[in-house]
């Protein structure tokens, strides 16, 4: 299913009166993880801004031990700090990595904004090196406009 296709789902999921907040997250995973062959897992961290760490939220994939994460560690950390989207192709090579899995090649984290503010992220593993392009950023951007309406 291409990323325009999937487009009009993410929205209908989070127009869904029937589901939670996380109930949506969770099924905007599992439709994530479902139809694009390289997410390998899918799931979102929110920042608590006063302790200054990433909490794990709604995610399908393999078990993580990763449920909290501090500002500045790993992929999900620096991007709680820069506010920008982080592609890495290759984990191997990224010096400020947290290793989840020796499964996983490759990484792309997009902030989540709130009124302005990073409120989190969503975070997709790959295992596949270097599959993420732009137009999974425009994808992922869009997902998180759209999550950005149920807060």
């Amino acid at each position: 299913m291409t990323f325009q296709e999937l487009q009009p789902k993410v929205t209908q999921i989070t127009l869904n009166t029937s589901l939670s907040r996380d109930e949506k997250l969770l099924t905007i995973c599992q439709l994530l993880s479902d139809s694009v062959s390289y997410y390998n897992w899918v799931g979102f961290y929110f920042a608590n801004h006063e302790s200054k760490t990433l909490h794990l939220g709604p995610y399908v994939g393999a078990e993580t031990d990763h449920t909290v994460i501090p500002f500045g560690k790993g992929i999900c950390g620096q991007v709680a700090e820069s506010n920008a989207n982080f592609v890495v192709p290759d984990v191997a090579a990224q010096d400020n990595y947290i290793a989840c899995s020796f499964t996983v090649k490759s990484e792309i984290v997009v902030p989540l904004f709130v009124d302005g503010k990073n409120i989190g992220q969503i975070d997709i593993d790959s295992h596949v090196i270097n599959p993420f392009t732009a137009d999974d950023e425009r994808f992922l951007e869009f997902v998180c406009a759209e999550i950005a309406n149920l807060f």
